[in-house]
């Protein structure tokens, strides 16, 4: 089969940090692409629970990598042998048909983009965030990781990566490839992400302070500053 011809594989790259009550469900979905020949990399940043023991059988490659999210997945790339990165949070639920549908996205010549997403919980008020969630993401070619970010492995190397920042490693990320084309905006399916940052801080103080946040990273702030304060 010719280069050309040859379906595009997959590198699935997960950052973690004690997601041990959660990860499960994630290489669960993920099992069929392994099945099918793709590669999922997980890289741990840490974890003193059992994150590792539970993804070492369910896991292509599993790695251990300095604390930061940017760093991790930046090392999760550097072993990949994909032709199209695919990074997910570990509290992503990822439907049968969106590797496919990635995959003819790629094909019909998208370099980069994302997922339409679902929150997790039942409050309606999550209903009105996941939509503008969606809505702000197509409008500003710029993608959050829980939107799954993906991304031909060239064009990742040509950007540079992650830029190595403790906070808002999604947004430079997008900005920099949205320099070379906008993101595809894959609205179904979609993926499932937690809803548990907006449920223990509260649904209105979560986006507020993300509001805060991002506004504060496009004015200069530094994003070392924002991470302290999110946290």
């Amino acid at each position: 089969m010719s280069e050309a011809a040859r379906p595009p594989r997959l590198s699935v790259i997960i950052p973690t940090l004690n997601e041990a009550g959660r990860i499960a469900g994630l290489l669960q979905d993920l099992a069929p692409l392994r099945a099918q020949g793709h590669e999922v990399i997980l890289v741990d940043g840490g974890s003193d629970d059992r994150t590792r023991d539970i993804a070492t059988v369910h896991v292509d490659r599993l790695l251990q990598a300095e604390r930061g999210r940017a760093t991790q997945l930046n090392a999760g790339a550097q072993v990949a042998t994909g032709d199209i990165l695919w990074f997910l949070h570990a509290d992503t639920r990822v439907p049968p048909a969106a590797a496919a549908r990635l995959i003819q996205a790629c094909r019909e010549g998208r370099t980069w983009g994302r997922f339409n997403v679902r929150l997790s919980g039942s409050h309606w008020l999550l209903r009105i965030v996941e939509a503008a969630m969606n809505l702000r993401s197509c409008v500003t070619a710029v993608a959050t990781g829980d939107q799954g970010i993906f991304v031909r492995r060239e064009r990742f190397a040509a950007v540079g990566g992650f830029p190595a920042i403790p906070l808002m490693e999604d947004i430079a990320l997008s900005r920099l490839l949205r320099r070379h084309a906008r993101p595809g905006c894959i609205r179904q399916p979609r993926l499932q992400t937690s809803s548990r940052r907006w449920e223990q801080r509260g649904i209105i103080p979560t986006v507020l302070l993300m509001w805060r946040l991002r506004l504060a990273y496009a004015m200069g702030a530094a994003p070392g500053d924002l991470a302290r304060r999110y946290q």
